[in-house]
C-alpha cells in the first residue's frame, strides 16, 4: 500500500508540476509566434518598399550613369536582363540625360568580362568609346558603388545616375551614397523575368547587410 501511495504521490507530482509550467509554456509560444509574425511583417513591407522605390523613377540629368552589369551569355553577347539596361542606357544618353557613362561588372563564369561587352554594345549603339569608362573590378555592388566612386572624384562628377533593374535600385543608390557620392538618380531598366521571385528577397536581406557594413576603411 506504502509503495502504491508512493507511487501515486509521484504521478500526481508530475502532473502537477506539468500544470504548473503549463502557463509559462504558452507564454514562450505565444511570443515565439508574435515574433515570428512580426518577422514576416517586417519582411514583407521591406519588400514591398524596395520594389516601390526601384520602380519609382528619379530620372534627372546626371554627370555620369553608372550601368550594373549582369550575365553575360556564352556566345558573348549581353543577356537580356543586361541587354535592358544597356538599351536603357543608350537611349537616355542620346536623349542628353548624361554626357559619361561608368559600365561596370565582372569576369563571369562564361569566361567574359561584363564590362568590356557593355562597353562594345554601348559602342555599336551610338555611344562614343571617349565617353564610356569601363571597371572591370565590379565584381559585387560594393565594388561596383568604390570604384563608381573613385572614378566621379578624380573627374570632378558629383551626380549619378544608376540604372539596373528595380529590384537592384535600392541597394546600388545605398552603397553609393554610403562612398560619399550625391546626388544619385535611378531608373528602372524594365524587364521583367521568373527569377525576380528569387532576386527580390535576395535583396531585402542584402539591402540591411549593406545597411550595417562598415565603409569607412574603403572610402578612404
Amino acid at each position: 500500500m506504502r509503495n502504491a501511495l508512493s507511487g501515486l504521490g509521484t504521478r500526481i507530482g508530475r502532473v502537477a508540476g506539468k500544470i504548473i509550467h503549463l502557463p509559462g509554456r504558452l507564454l514562450r509560444f505565444r511570443l515565439w509566434r508574435f515574433s515570428f509574425a512580426g518577422l514576416i511583417a517586417f519582411l514583407a513591407v521591406s519588400t514591398i518598399a524596395i520594389v516601390w522605390d526601384g520602380v519609382t523613377d528619379e530620372l534627372q540629368r546626371a554627370d555620369v550613369a553608372l550601368v550594373m552589369g549582369a550575365k553575360v551569355k556564352t556566345d558573348g553577347t549581353p543577356s537580356h536582363r543586361l541587354t535592358a539596361r544597356l538599351d536603357t542606357a543608350a537611349d537616355l544618353f542620346e536623349r542628353g540625360y548624361f554626357e559619361y557613362l561608368i559600365v561596370s561588372g565582372g569576369l563571369g563564369w562564361e569566361g567574359y568580362d561584363e564590362a568590356q561587352v557593355m562597353a562594345a554594345y554601348l559602342a555599336d549603339h551610338g555611344v562614343p568609346e571617349a565617353r564610356i569608362f569601363i571597371d572591370s573590378g565590379g565584381t559585387d555592388t560594393f565594388m561596383t558603388a568604390r570604384n563608381a566612386s573613385r572614378i566621379m572624384r578624380t573627374n570632378d562628377m558629383h551626380s549619378v545616375l544608376v540604372i539596373t533593374q528595380y529590384f537592384h535600385v535600392p541597394r546600388t543608390k545605398l552603397t553609393l551614397k554610403r562612398f560619399g557620392v550625391t546626388p544619385v538618380y535611378s531608373v528602372n531598366a524594365t524587364y521583367w523575368g521568373l527569377r525576380d521571385l528569387l532576386y527580390i528577397p535576395r535583396e531585402v536581406m542584402a539591402y540591411y547587410y549593406y545597411l550595417l557594413r562598415s565603409y569607412d576603411q574603403d572610402v578612404k
